[in-house]
């Protein structure tokens, strides 16, 4: 059974409330904050990419190579018919039994456009046919600390390119850009085909027993075992440091 550590983000501390839980391993999902607290399993762990340390692998040069011919464009997060398109489309073809496949455009619009912090949704078009439309898409918050990448979709048919991996490589060109240290990439679970391409990267952290660390191995870690602190709940949620006073509830 999944149990989730969440708190309401909202009022004039949201965005103190979102940096400072994004670095305790926690995820926006619109206006909430969540992090994994199941009993029994520890397996999802958040993940960055220190960006002063990260350097490409060759697989990695090619990736990029290959979507030279992408153009970014930073927006408003507002969301467009085009955008929902594509992001049905991606998710016809990747993600058809998930928890997503019934969104609707008020349900996209919704993801897109209830954030109370600082967002961006960017683009990606075809430099030979701007009109064609988006081709890939990120709705990216921008922390006090780095971009954390809250959700991304590309189409389908661009799928051998790895568009997914491009994603990655431009937000942490973003963030050279930017001057900021990291790119929150949400979690990592060991084991899991679907999570493992975020352990092909270098300089790659993860947030394990209240503090960051290098993932070391990926291999290394027991993806059928995955114990969690003994400590009650309350106490866990005691361990948490928030701004201003606020509080975090499960």
């Amino acid at each position: 059974m999944e149990r989730k550590l969440f708190t309401a983000l909202q009022g004039e501390a949201a965005t103190a409330l979102n940096d400072t839980l994004s670095k305790q391993g926690f995820r926006r999902s619109q206006n909430v904050l969540y992090r994994p607290s199941c009993a029994e399993c520890a397996a999802c762990m958040s993940a960055r990419i220190r960006v002063a340390d990260f350097t490409p692998s060759r697989s990695q040069r090619r990736i990029l190579k290959r979507n030279a011919h992408l153009h970014r464009r930073a927006t408003s997060p507002w969301a467009t018919e085009e955008q929902y398109e594509l992001f049905r489309r991606y998710l016809d073809a990747r993600h058809a039994d998930g928890g997503m496949a019934d969104m609707d455009m008020f349900e996209f619009a919704a993801m897109v456009e209830e954030t109370p912090v600082r967002s961006r949704l960017i683009e990606y078009t075809d430099t030979a046919d701007r009109d064609a439309g988006p081709q890939a898409a990120c709705l990216t918050d921008i922390l006090d600390d780095g971009l954390s990448m809250v959700y991304s979709f590309f189409a389908p048919e661009l799928e051998r390119h790895s568009p997914g991996s491009f994603l990655i490589l431009d937000h942490v060109a973003i963030a050279r850009e930017l001057g900021l240290p990291y790119v929150y990439l949400g979690y990592w679970v060991p084991g899991s085909p679907k999570m493992g391409y975020k352990a092909n990267f270098a300089a790659l952290e993860i947030y394990r027993n209240g503090t960051w660390s290098d993932i070391g191995d990926p291999d290394g870690y027991d993806a059928a075992l995955h114990p969690l602190s003994t400590a009650p709940i309350a106490e866990q949620v005691a361990r948490i440091n928030l701004p201003n006073g606020a509080s975090v509830v499960r």
